[in-house]
């Protein structure tokens, strides 16, 4: 136990020699806000996913094969609008590959930009989600969140994608001292879980109580301050601005 918080405490506020630097506590802060997308994609947008492909894709095959309550159409735009936000997100990090400080601040910022479009949409709807706006957020999410899990895959730090858990939580039980492992980063594997569980939650408990908006606007705030905090820290040229490896 004590390993494990001390592990956590390493991964909120790391030394300043830490090769990650700042990146861990910044990526929790998106890992958060994926939570909250899904909340909204999934029980306001139709039973679909714009951050997990994987649920995603299975929701297709769910469609395809005549289940209620899912939209195959849904799920084929959702994924299109991913895949177009990850190639963006790998031209950025081709663009700034050298240094992972503004690569993490533009990045973001610029998903912060379609999250404020998004929830512009959701203002002007007056929160009821028609079809035009429903495809028009899942569009605006889905390119976020491909950008998102683009970026943090080129930032390269380790048990912190953001968006995919199953491998993280394999590698907690895998790695562990019971399956003969060394355990390593329990501790960030561990918030990592927490910070997407967190933001689900949170989303969840804000739409039960009809606010679309509040969660949109919840988001634009964790993406806002997370792209100032991260160009306020990429202007050091600390160590750990430069690529893994």
């Amino acid at each position: 136990m004590r390993a494990l918080l001390a592990d956590a405490a390493h991964t909120l506020v790391p030394p300043k020699d830490d090769r990650h630097g700042p990146l861990p506590p910044l990526l929790l802060a998106l890992t958060v806000v994926t939570g909250l997308v899904d909340a909204v994609s999934y029980l306001a947008l139709g039973h679909v996913f714009v951050a997990n492909m994987t649920g995603n894709v299975v929701f297709l095959g769910f469609a395809l094969a005549g289940a209620e309550g899912l939209s195959a159409t849904a799920s084929v735009v959702s994924m299109a609008a991913f895949l177009a936000g990850a190639l963006a997100g790998g031209r950025f990090g081709t663009r700034f590959a050298a240094h992972r400080g503004w690569l993490l601040a533009l990045g973001t910022a610029v998903q912060a930009v379609l999250v404020a479009a998004a929830l512009g949409t959701a203002l002007v709807a007056h929160g009821r989600v028609t079809m035009p706006v429903q495809y028009t957020l899942i569009v605006l999410l889905g390119l976020a969140m491909g950008l998102q899990n683009a970026v943090a895959r080129r930032l390269g730090v380790p048990d912190l994608t953001t968006t995919v858990l199953t491998l993280t939580l394999t590698g907690l039980a895998a790695d562990s001292t019971p399956a003969g492992g060394a355990a390593p980063r329990p501790g960030r594997r561990i918030l990592s879980v927490l910070a997407i569980f967190l933001g689900a939650f949170v989303g969840a408990w804000l739409l039960s109580k009809a606010e679309l908006a509040l969660t949109l606007g919840l988001m634009l705030a964790a993406l806002t301050g997370t792209a100032l905090v991260a160009r306020r820290l990429a202007s050091s040229g600390a160590a750990w601005t430069r690529p893994p490896g």
